[in-house]
């Protein structure tokens, strides 16, 4: 296939997870069952992911061990938001402790450091407080 517009892929994506239900489709997978390129794929899964679950109240989840999914089943919607909410409260705790947290020991008047590191320590607590309500 030559270039395709993300709404298109992301269509091609939607109907092969459908069809796949419940199981779920690995990026190969979905690459065999769409013709689609690993690239096309992947924009197809962005558009999904942003447009279409929304439009069509089905998230788009992910594991490892079942690849991506259109689920009905809420119990997957709350496992993969934990896993995104754990994720992120990685990223954010390491982003302050090699990046954030040594700015502002070395230049404690910085208004801009001063923010962020307000800003993020907040997100950082409100993440961990959902990711230990699991």
């Amino acid at each position: 296939m030559g270039r395709v517009p993300a709404n298109v892929s992301g269509d091609l994506v939607r109907v092969a997870l459908m069809e796949a239900r419940p199981a779920g489709l690995t990026t190969r997978q979905l690459v065999a069952a769409t013709e689609l390129s690993a690239y096309q794929v992947q924009s197809g899964l962005r558009f999904l992911r942003e447009v279409l679950a929304a439009q069509n109240l089905t998230p788009l989840t992910w594991t490892r061990r079942d690849g991506y999914q259109l689920s009905t089943d809420p119990a997957d919607w709350i496992a993969y938001e934990r896993a995104c909410v754990r994720i992120e409260l990685t990223r954010i705790s390491r982003f302050l402790s090699s990046t954030i947290i040594p700015h502002a020991q070395k230049l404690p008047d910085d208004e801009w450091v001063q923010l962020v590191l307000g800003q993020l320590t907040g997100v950082k607590s409100a993440l961990g407080l959902l990711v230990r309500s699991a």
